[in-house]
């Protein structure tokens, strides 16, 4: 072996040493340094927008306790609803209120006309009656005061009054009524086919 071959091989082993530290000293042994995102942006506006999610986060308790209200109403004027499975049963239900409250204010109610059940908002129906009568004037009125004192959750939709030449004045009345009935009683199919 000579002296010039001894270094060279010398000189290519301590090469490859240097890297191998050097790759070594890159790669395994770095101090990591977090990485911030978002450079960009600066202290005050980042300030900003942590000010404003806190009271965004502020409001959320006093938002749950209004939909917990509003829940609650709700539920109190569902238990208003007709309780009917069908609209037949709707309207024989709203045909005894009529004829209970009729009845209770001397009004002999007669010549009922029953109307299909059409949809009521997004989620409702609305089952409507038609009825005829003749009575008194302050017993109409009594008989419409009484008609708002019921629990369930119907109401006047129409009313044609027509006066009468009778002399204790009597007069002719064409009342319509509708109930606020479940979405499935608005959306049965008719018999015959149709909604």
């Amino acid at each position: 072996m000579t002296i010039g071959s001894f270094d060279r091989k010398t000189a290519i082993r301590l090469g490859a040493g240097v890297a191998a530290i050097v790759l070594l000293k890159l790669v395994v042994f770095t101090d990591k340094q977090p990485v911030v995102v978002g450079a960009t942006e600066n202290i005050p506006a980042a300030e900003a927008r942590l000010k404003r999610m806190r009271e965004i986060a502020a409001t959320v308790p006093a938002r749950e306790a209004l939909l917990k209200q509003a829940q609650g109403e709700l539920e109190s004027r569902e238990k208003r609803i007709l309780k009917a499975d069908t609209g037949a049963q709707a309207h024989a239900l709203l045909q005894e209120k009529l004829h209970r409250v009729g009845m209770a204010n001397g009004i002999d109610i007669r010549g009922i006309e029953e109307q299909r059940v059409k949809p009521f908002g997004a989620d409702y129906g609305l089952a409507t009656v038609s009825v005829r009568f003749t009575c008194g004037i302050e017993q109409l009125v009594n008989f419409l005061a009484a008609l708002t004192n019921e629990a369930d959750l119907f109401s006047t939709d129409e009313i044609g009054v027509t006066g009468s030449p009778d002399p204790k004045k009597m007069v002719q009345v064409r009342l319509t009524v509708a109930g606020v009935v479940a979405k499935k009683i608005a959306q049965e199919k008719r018999p015959g086919g149709a909604l």
